[in-house]
């Protein structure tokens, strides 16, 4: 798992007695589990689902706060790699098409690379 996308996670208990866990710099990313430790597992995807979400509405992905002794959940690195390359593309104010231009190949490779 990267730091830079690892993200804490709030948990708590719900009145059906599910663990929701919830995270704070992601705004409407929740999920939850029976336990703790599916509720993290189903984190883990809720967070990719996010990241993902984020690249196809070209939205900002915002950057992760520390934990501060909350538990930390990071996409595979599929969606790192993917998301990297996003934030990437948005620094530098490449549009796919600029990109495919500077690597050699058809903006089409660029938009499944996403």
């Amino acid at each position: 798992m990267t730091d830079r996308f690892a993200y804490p996670v709030d948990l708590m208990d719900d009145m059906d007695g599910r663990v929701v866990a919830t995270f704070p710099d992601l705004q409407g990313s929740s999920t939850d589990g029976a336990d703790r430790a599916e509720a993290l597992a189903e984190a883990a995807d809720c967070l990719e689902e996010c990241l993902a979400g984020c690249i196809v509405d070209r939205r900002d992905i915002p950057p992760p706060s520390p934990a501060k002794g909350r538990p930390v959940v990071g996409p595979g690195a599929l969606i790192s790699a993917k998301a990297a390359l996003y934030l990437s593309m948005r620094e530098a104010k490449l549009t796919n098409v600029a990109l495919a231009k500077r690597i050699g190949c058809h903006e089409g490779e660029v938009r499944r690379l996403l």
